[in-house]
């Protein structure tokens, strides 16, 4: 049995992943982009209020379910930030450009920013996390919330190619490198997303009855 969720976000980079872990287990995720619908405003100071208010416009725009995913970085010597300013920690680059190209540049000066702001401290933990909510509409009453969080520590320059968003910074002891240094597979197989989205599974199949 296969299942069609929204997924409430445009981001490819994102969609790619959560597909490679949700598709083999019978979860279809269509972007909210090709339905036509827009972003959902981002007020809230946690991630699962974000997450929530996504998944509930997604829903409601598409007249059906929808999953939505807040994640980012949070560390502890600055007080969790970026936290959920993760994806526009710094001020946005200025020029025009397309979606991709435009997120690649707000990537970097995001990298560029936590570099300069941990550059005297000694305390360099920090951790991904990814909240995953799902609902059946867009008043459910009982979302389905899965959090994820994986521990490492921010490098002082970038290393790596791959990934997005700050894997280049993101260092993961247990596998000696940073998270852009790792293939597709490996970081599916253990990322912050990797462990909100088994555990999401978890719950489709246990309360929703998904497969």
């Amino acid at each position: 049995m296969s299942w069609r969720l929204v997924l409430a976000s445009n981001n490819a980079k994102k969609l790619a992943e959560l597909h490679s872990l949700l598709e083999p287990a019978g979860v279809e995720l269509v972007p909210q982009g090709q339905l036509g619908i827009g972003e959902a405003d981002e007020p809230h100071l946690t991630f699962v209020e974000n997450a929530l208010a996504k998944a509930r416009h997604a829903a409601q725009h598409a007249g059906g379910p929808a999953l939505a995913d807040d994640s980012g970085l949070c560390v502890p010597a600055l007080g969790g930030a970026p936290g959920v300013h993760s994806a526009r920690y710094a001020p946005a680059p200025a020029g025009e450009a397309g979606r991709e190209i435009q997120r690649a540049r707000q990537d970097a000066a995001n990298n560029a920013l936590l570099i300069e702001r941990l550059r005297d401290q000694a305390d360099r933990r920090a951790w991904f996390i990814a909240t995953l909510v799902a609902v059946r509409h867009a008043q459910d009453p009982e979302p389905l919330v899965a959090v994820g969080r994986w521990m490492g520590e921010i490098l002082p320059a970038p290393r790596g190619a791959g990934g997005f968003g700050y894997d280049p910074l993101m260092f993961i002891p247990a596998l000696g490198t940073s998270v852009a240094g790792l293939t597709a597979a490996v970081k599916n197989a253990h990322s912050h997303r990797a462990t909100a989205a088994a555990q999401m599974l978890a719950q489709l199949r246990e309360v929703w009855r998904l497969g």
